[in-house]
């Protein structure tokens, strides 16, 4: 994936000097070096096809600018900055993230920028979702729809990251120096609303969750789970390490079982307990709701707003879990995967400076 980034200057949409998309800078990253390549290339395409809609097309990108701009406007979080409340530095804002004992929605305890660039991020992804359908009525090649649809997937994980590494940064069972990290490459990301440390993990989430979605695993004995450790092994080697290194954690184990059945813990020990008694080894999707006695959905699409929302269904039952300290996964398998990469990252460049400095 690509990692030059194509910054937006505010001075474009407030009448001072005219520049060229590549040379502006907002501090938020509106589009990336290859995400402007295909806004470009489906600028050509509709230009000759239809007035109508490549004026509704321009008019999509400059908004998504223009509010980028706006944004930009508010203090950098990467800077000291004096606030009607005192001076806030990007140390003070890292120390309040790991040392806040908040539960519950923070949205009012964050910054202006976060929120705001939340919402901007949301926008864009909305935006790549529109360009993605404009390009299948404009093209019949499927090439450019599927980059378009691939751009829009990796926004949902930058979405999803906020989450994890919040969620990460509050438990002081981690290291407090993968905490700050964390809490750091989360100030990143507020700024930027790039990361380039997602944009190496999405492909691997993206791939587990495509293979997630076409098994079909056999329910109480989580046969599953098995099909999927084999797929993993073909995956990514980062994802096969992990794999082996943490899935004998329990927390991990469980975690896992959720994402891949689609249950809560809570419901996954329920049917196991059922089935147990009345000594069945298996049973198909189409059963667990009737066994369950409540309606659940077991079956997902590769939509990426199916995986948000499981997503945040397994989020918010393991942040309530580990509040109310009671049984079941405390975080979920993103949560675990990332924060193993993380460490990873952070050992590296460890033994890369100590390796310099013996030398």
């Amino acid at each position: 994936m690509d990692t030059e980034f194509t910054p937006v200057d505010i001075k474009e949409f407030f009448g001072e000097e005219t520049q060229t998309e590549d040379s502006q800078d907002t501090g938020i990253v509106v589009f990336s070096e290859r995400q402007q390549q295909l806004v470009q290339e489906l600028r050509e395409k509709l230009g000759g096809i239809n007035y109508t809609r490549f004026d509704k097309f321009e008019k999509r990108i400059q908004d998504l600018k223009n509010l980028a701009a706006a944004i930009a406007k508010f203090p950098s979080l990467l800077e000291r900055a004096d606030l009607t409340g005192g001076s806030r530095t990007p140390n003070s804002l890292i120390d309040s993230l790991i040392n806040s004992k908040r539960d519950g929605d923070t949205t009012l305890q964050l910054p202006s920028k976060a929120t705001l660039g939340k919402g901007f991020l949301v926008a864009k992804l909305h935006t790549f979702a529109s360009l993605e359908r404009l390009s299948k009525q404009a093209d019949e090649n499927s090439k450019l729809s599927n980059a378009l649809h691939n751009e829009t997937i990796s926004m949902m994980f930058l979405l999803l990251a906020e989450d994890v590494y919040l969620n990460l940064i509050k438990d002081s069972n981690i290291p407090v120096d993968l905490r700050r990290q964390l809490a750091l490459s989360l100030l990143l990301l507020w700024e930027h609303r790039a990361d380039q440390n997602i944009s190496d993990i999405s492909p691997v989430l993206q791939s587990v969750w495509t293979a997630r979605t076409r098994l079909a695993p056999a329910f109480g004995t989580m046969m599953g789970t098995s099909e999927l450790i084999m797929i993993s092994f073909q995956l990514d080697e980062n994802w096969s390490d992990f794999i082996k290194t943490k899935l004998s954690e329990p927390d991990v184990n469980q975690a896992m079982e959720e994402f891949l059945f689609g249950l809560s813990y809570e419901q996954i020990s329920k049917l196991k307990s059922i089935l147990r008694e009345k000594k069945i080894s298996a049973i198909g999707r189409d059963e667990v709701s009737s066994f369950l006695g409540e309606a659940v959905t077991t079956d997902v699409s590769e939509d990426y707003r199916d995986f948000f929302q499981q997503y945040s269904v397994r989020r918010d039952n393991a942040r309530a879990r580990r509040r109310l300290h009671i049984p079941g996964p405390h975080n979920t398998l993103e949560d675990h995967f990332i924060s193993y990469i993380m460490e990873r990252n952070i050992e590296k460049q460890k033994k890369d400076a100590d390796s310099l400095i013996n030398h």
